[in-house]
C-alpha cells in the first residue's frame, strides 16, 4: 500500500485552478483540448471525496503500492546529500518505488549496488527500473550495445524487474529500415533481459512520434511497435512527451492530418506498457513542444482520465507502475512532495 503522507495545504487551490483539463487528439498538430474549468462546487465535492477515504463512495485513482519517482528529477539532492536523505524524504512523501538514472548520480560519497539496494528497501522503496544508454562510440561505454552483460549484471544485483533506455532508436537514422535495424537490437536486449527474469523497455520522447524520412506516411513509433517482439520489448510511455508528440506530429510533412491519441496506444496493448512517466505541462502552442513542463497537477494533462482509463481495464489495475518526473524542477523536493500529494488526491467512483 502507498504510505500515508501529510496533506499539501496548496492542494485544494491546485485542484480548483487545474479543474479537469485534458488533452485530446485533434485533426492537426494544434488540436489540443482547451481549458474547461470545473465549477468550484464540483471541485469541492471531488476534494471532499478524496479526503474521506471511509465514505465508500469510490477508490483512489492511483493503485496501491505503484507510485514511484524517476530519480533524475532529484539529481541535485542526490549529488549534494546522498541517497539516504533523499530516500528518507521520498518515504515521507508516500512514494513506493524508485527508478534509477544511473547508480551514483554524483552521490555524496561512494556507494555499492548492494548498499543502494538495501538503502532503498530500508525506506520502503522498491527499485523498479533504470535508464541506461542505448549505444555509444566508445567500446567501453556503459550501454546496452557496448556492455550488455555488465548492464544486466548490475540490474540483477539491484533486484530490478525492468531495465531500459531513454535513448531514441535513431542509431541508424530515421528511415523505416533504420528503425527495423534498431528494433532487431532491442529484441536482442529484450531476450537477454528476459533470460534473467527482467523486462527490457524503451522510454519515449516526442521525436519517436515523427515520420520516417523515406516514407512520410509512416510514424516511426509504429515501426518500433510493429518490429519489436511484444514478449521481449516493452514501453515506458512518458506521457508528457507523448502529448508533446501529438502536438508536433499530428500532421504529416505534407500537411495532411495524422491525428493520434497517446492513450489509445496503451489501451490497444496495455501489457506492453508496464511503466509510465507521470510528467505534467501547461499547454503553450507558442512553445516548440506545445507545453511548458510543471509539477504534476499544475498542468493541463488530465491524469484522472489517463490513469483511470488504464487501471480500469480488466486485470490491469496493478499491472503498471507510475513514476513522477520533472526534468528541471524549480525545487526538487517540493516537486516530489506536491506531485505525490496531487496523485494521491485523485479518487474515482467505482
Amino acid at each position: 500500500m502507498s504510505r500515508m503522507f501529510q496533506p499539501d495545504p496548496e492542494l485544494t487551490h491546485r485542484l480548483t485552478r487545474r479543474g479537469m483539463l485534458g488533452v485530446a487528439a485533434g485533426a492537426t498538430a494544434a488540436a489540443l483540448l482547451g481549458a474547461a474549468a470545473v465549477p468550484a462546487a464540483a471541485t469541492t465535492e471531488a476534494t471532499t471525496e478524496a479526503t474521506d477515504k471511509t465514505s465508500g463512495r469510490g477508490r483512489p485513482v492511483l493503485p496501491p503500492g505503484r507510485l514511484g519517482i524517476q530519480l533524475y528529477s532529484l539529481r541535485d539532492k542526490v549529488s549534494t546529500l546522498g541517497f539516504a536523505p533523499v530516500f528518507a524524504e521520498l518515504e515521507k512523501y508516500g512514494y513506493d518505488e524508485v527508478e534509477f538514472a544511473g547508480y551514483t548520480q554524483g552521490s555524496a560519497g561512494p556507494i555499492t549496488l548492494a548498499q543502494l539496494k538495501r538503502l532503498a528497501r530500508d525506506h520502503g522503496l522498491n527499485p523498479i527500473g533504470s535508464h541506461v544508454g542505448y549505444y555509444a562510440d566508445d567500446p567501453n561505454a556503459y550501454t546496452f550495445a557496448q556492455n550488455l552483460t555488465k548492464v544486466l549484471d548490475d540490474a540483477q544485483a539491484l533486484g530490478l524487474k525492468h531495465i531500459g533506455t531513454a535513448s531514441g532508436p535513431f542509431r541508424y537514422g530515421s528511415t523505416v529500415d533504420a528503425w527495423k535495424r534498431a528494433a532487431e537490437e532491442f529484441n536482442t536486449y529484450g531476450a537477454a533481459a528476459k533470460a534473467r527474469g527482467m523486462k527490457f523497455y524503451h522510454h519515449n520522447h516526442s521525436e519517436e512520434f515523427s515520420f520516417a524520412t523515406d516514407n512520410p506516411k509512416v510514424r516511426l513509433y509504429d515501426v518500433l511497435l510493429r518490429e519489436t517482439d511484444p514478449d521481449l520489448v516493452f514501453l515506458e510511455m512518458d506521457i508528457f512527451w507523448a502529448y508533446s508528440g501529438q502536438f508536433r506530429f499530428s500532421q504529416r510533412p505534407d500537411g495532411t492530418p495524422a491525428p493520434f491519441e497517446p492513450l489509445d496506444y496503451v489501451l490497444r496493448q496495455p501489457h506492453r506498457y508496464p511503466l509510465f512517466h507521470v510528467k505534467d505541462g501547461v499547454s503553450d502552442p507558442a512553445n516548440t513542444y506545445g507545453y511548458r513542463m510543471t509539477d504534476v497537477g499544475d498542468g493541463d494533462i488530465d491524469y484522472q482520465r489517463f490513469i483511470s482509463a488504464v487501471t480500469r481495464l480488466r486485470g490491469e489495475r496493478l499491472a503498471h507502475h507510475w513514476q513522477a518526473e520533472h526534468d528541471q524542477p524549480a525545487e526538487s523536493f517540493t516537486f516530489a512532495r506536491r506531485s505525490s500529494a496531487y496523485l494521491h488526491s485523485l479518487w474515482e467512483k467505482c
